[in-house]
């Protein structure tokens, strides 16, 4: 329990000041995001802001890697749109809560090591796509509403954002030359928001979005039917969501793991997640997940320890308590060219590099992650087909790689000697290996270098030695792997096999 409770990481070095004012950055950035996914679903603005706090602590103190972010994320809300516009708020809280205990369970039956089947291409793709989401996420603030339509920003508003953003991509290229005692972005947003407060410049500021001020958030039943019927419909709404936020959790615990070379703890990683989505169900949130752009904001500016994500979500409690006014007045321009900034450091520009070095499938895939990406806007989504297209194409190729070496021994005995997995892909090429009509009357199979892998590598062997005993032919298997041998027995084959002089096989474990 103790190393569960450890939020201040005791067990190494901590730079407080880092912590601390990543912590204040990341709170900054990750307020009118939070807002505006609140506003786009249809629900109350500060639904976004309490998911902020209670995704922010719960996961900062109990999840799965220090440095990691969670909030109320875009990727999640999307998913519940639908059930509020069909069933209403309520409903959404009951979804919520649901989602939140699959998340735990995956977190007790300790399923996140899967992540591990995200392929490096995927992950490419995934990082890449997700930096045009952020980047394109940001030009809708060039945009404001008249009469109730989105309009684009034109004359002196529009050059007055432009030089705003200008200024604050300069200030995070240029301060860390100066100085690194504060975050770059956390300079820019205080400079840039001084600056317009001080030459009462006019542009688009925090309060345009929404208002942020409020109090505690409040305990709330869900005022649903406790029904079976109920269950049927929040229960898909809350697996999706599950699913997604677990996604996109673990993939961005993956990409801090190769940018600070640590190990975080996927499975826990999902109970705390789903603790939280939980709380927000009953605490007025929207729930949510890990967020990557405010994770890269935290860690590049040098957070390594969760006290940063404790500070980013105490602050954002501060806010809705406390301080509301001064947050509001935050220039937008200062926001988003802190993102751009985000966006520009996301995207894996070392894919460039090695993308002549890479396989065409590997390339292929790739793009098609950037693609659905950018296009849907479904981070799972495009995981999810990234990881099933790998899978086809290591399919293919490993069914090209079977092989048989072929050998008549001095007993008249015919041995073909199979190398490469036996597995659905490879059934075919496998049958032709053989010749059956002029081959002797025994032939023996060698699995020395093969396995046995699935119920349609089994059928090719059955097949293979009903064909040979039509033509009054013996065959045995020799050298099969224990699992191969139980494969055999469970599906309860009637085939002649030699198991003398097997390999040992051997299987890495967690």
């Amino acid at each position: 329990m103790i190393k569960y409770l450890n939020i201040f990481d005791f067990s190494k070095k901590v730079d407080y000041k880092v912590e601390i004012l990543a912590g204040l950055t990341v709170a900054m950035t990750m307020i009118p995001e939070s807002l505006s996914f609140a506003i786009l679903a249809g629900f109350p603005p500060l639904m976004g802001l309490y998911a902020a706090f209670i995704m922010g602590f719960v996961t900062a103190v109990f999840g799965g890697r220090p440095g990691l972010v969670s909030g109320g994320a875009g990727a999640t809300v999307i998913v519940l749109i639908a059930l509020m516009q069909s069933h209403g708020l309520e409903y959404v809280f009951g979804a919520i809560i649901v989602a939140g205990i699959i998340q735990i369970m995956v977190g007790l039956f300790k399923l996140g090591k899967f992540i591990r089947l995200v392929p490096q291409p995927v992950m490419f793709g995934f990082v890449n796509g997700l930096a045009v989401v952020i980047f394109m996420a940001q030009i809708e603030q060039f945009k404001t509403i008249v009469n109730g339509q989105s309009v684009w920003l034109s004359s002196t508003p529009l050059y007055t954002m432009l030089a705003l953003v200008a200024l604050t991509i300069a200030i995070v290229l240029v301060f860390p030359k100066i100085s690194k005692a504060v975050p770059a972005s956390l300079m820019a947003i205080i400079v840039v928001g001084i600056g317009v407060y001080v030459f009462k410049i006019e542009t688009k500021t925090v309060k345009d979005i929404a208002s942020v001020s409020g109090g505690f958030p409040p305990f709330h039943l869900p005022n649903i039917p406790f029904t079976f019927e109920t269950l049927q419909i929040i229960f898909p709404y809350g697996l999706i969501m599950a699913g997604v936020g677990l996604t996109e959790g673990l993939l961005t615990l993956n990409v801090v793991d190769e940018l600070t070379q640590t190990k975080g703890n996927g499975n826990r990683e999902s109970l705390a997640q789903g603790a939280a989505n939980i709380l927000n169900g009953f605490f007025f949130g929207m729930g949510g997940c890990p967020m990557i752009a405010q994770t890269l904001v935290n860690i590049s500016a040098g957070s390594r320890a969760r006290l940063s994500g404790i500070v980013a979500s105490l602050a954002i409690l501060s806010v809705i308590l406390f301080a509301s006014p001064l947050i509001e007045s935050l220039p937008m321009a200062a926001l988003t060219g802190v993102m751009i900034m985000v966006a520009i450091g996301t995207f894996e520009w070392m894919s460039f590099k090695i993308i002549n070095k890479m396989p065409n499938q590997d390339i292929f895939i790739g793009v098609l992650v950037a693609g659905i990406t950018i296009w849907f806007h479904n981070l799972a989504l495009a995981v999810l087909i990234g990881v099933i297209m790998s899978a086809l194409s290591f399919a293919w190729e490993s069914a090209k790689r079977i092989r048989a070496r072929k050998y008549i021994d001095d007993k008249g005995v015919k041995h073909y000697a199979i190398y490469g997995p036996l597995f659905f892909g490879s059934t075919t090429a496998f049958a032709e290996k053989f010749d059956i009509v002029n081959d002797p009357n025994e032939v023996v199979i060698d699995f020395a270098e093969s396995r046995i892998a699935d119920m349609s590598a089994i059928e090719a062997v059955n097949k293979i030695t009903e064909r040979y005993a039509q033509h009054n032919k013996t065959v045995k298997l020799t050298h099969l792997s224990p699992d191969s041998r139980a494969l055999l027995a469970r599906a309860d084959k009637i085939i002649e096999v030699n198991i003398l002089e097997d390999p040992t096989y051997q299987v890495v474990e967690d």
